[in-house]
């Protein structure tokens, strides 16, 4: 059997999958479900990013780029994460990817050798653990706790570090927690990290969807960071499929060479349409639409504490809700059934992200529109 396809079988597997297929067709049957499961934003591109794909297309910008991404959208990025998450890069540095997935794809093909160990949360998303187990590696979860804020520590990185472990994959803020580690805990993280000789790649997503600070990128404390991001979640391009990596000088040649071989390039004529993404206008839409997100967050969080859904600790970013179900009286399976048939309404049970809370939590997206979010809770209220 090929290594690969026996290697599959310790792949994470997503229960959500299952609820989706139910909630798909419960909605063929004719039924509403008011979707709170998946991860993608409402909002999609804004025009201008629509009109400069238009006007790629119409030029003929269709050809490959260069394997790390037009050098244009490169200096973009670099300029962006200067001005918005204040890190001062050099373009070369930065790879554009064909979404998050490839530049996780490409940082563990280049990082994890066979049987390394990386440390992670529990919870975490699960897609990160099999990028570890497709490079050969072996994901690693630490339970965390809502004193920790659900992220990994410097004293988990010195509780766990083995002759194996190679280094640490957090996400900051957190899918699916929504949680930010704090500025001062990844000072300290990295610290840990670095004290093994370790690499540490942090996952920035969700960065542009922070709430109550301004935010910072992980590579303004260690600019040895590796730093995934995405154009899907911030600029709602989830179908483009643009992301970027910001990698170490000494790692950036040596990821671009297997970028041209894994992925030849990002999809050139969306590259061309994700330099409008910066423009001031078209940053001033993305800020607005931040601040919907807020909102939506300050309406559900009273409104899942009335109903008996404990949120342990308050999401600063991102846009999940992870909530303690345990006074519900049933695993999260079970009443993510519950919501899904007797509600209407589809959310993610816990134990996608983990088993050291798995059973008693479920996670709350919150990328729809607040009347649907009003909706879901009136039908929430009748089942709990």
């Amino acid at each position: 059997m090929p290594r690969l396809a026996h290697r599959s079988q310790d792949f994470l597997t997503f229960h959500a999958v299952e609820v989706f297929k139910e909630a798909q067709a419960l909605q063929a049957a004719g039924r509403d479900i008011v979707s709170l499961g998946i991860g993608e934003p409402d909002f999609t591109a804004p025009p201008k990013v629509v009109e400069a794909l238009d006007r790629a297309a119409r030029a003929g910008l269709s050809g490959y780029s260069a394997p790390a991404g037009l050098w244009s959208l490169r200096e973009a990025i670099a300029r962006f994460y200067a001005t918005k998450f204040g890190a001062e890069i050099d373009p070369a540095r930065v790879i554009v990817t064909s979404g998050a997935s490839g530049a996780l794809s490409l940082a563990c093909s280049v990082l994890v050798d066979a049987g390394a160990e990386v440390l992670m949360p529990d919870p975490s998303y699960p897609a990160n653990s099999n990028f570890i187990l497709a490079a050969g590696g072996r994901p690693r979860l630490i339970p965390s706790t809502a004193e920790k804020r659900f992220q990994l520590s410097a004293d988990d990185v010195r509780q766990h570090w083995t002759a194996q472990t190679r280094g640490v994959l957090i996400a900051s803020p957190s899918n699916p927690t929504g949680t930010s580690v704090t500025r001062e805990e990844m000072a300290t993280l990295l610290d840990a990290v670095r004290e093994r000789q370790g690499f540490a790649i942090v996952d920035e997503i969700y960065l542009g969807l922070s709430y109550e600070q301004d935010p910072r990128s992980a590579l303004t404390l260690d600019d040895n960071v590796i730093v995934i991001n995405s154009f899907s979640k911030y600029f709602h391009m989830t179908g483009w499929r643009l992301g970027w990596m910001i990698a170490p000088a000494h790692l950036a040649g040596e990821i671009e060479k297997i970028a041209a071989s894994l992925q030849i390039c990002a999809p050139t004529p969306g590259q061309h349409a994700a330099l409008a993404c910066f423009e001031p206008d078209t940053l001033k839409v993305y800020e607005h639409r931040r601040e919907a997100f807020k909102q939506r967050r300050d309406y559900l969080l009273p409104e899942f504490e009335r109903l008996g859904l404990h949120v342990p600790v308050k999401p600063d970013g991102a846009f999940y809700i992870y909530a303690d179900i345990s006074a519900q009286g049933v695993d999260s399976m079970t009443f993510a059934h519950r919501l899904l048939h007797e509600a209407g309404v589809a959310a993610v049970p816990g134990l996608d992200f983990g088993p050291a809370h798995g059973d008693r939590t479920m996670r709350f997206s919150y990328a729809t529109g607040l009347d649907r979010l009003e909706e879901a809770v009136r039908r929430i209220a009748q089942v709990v």
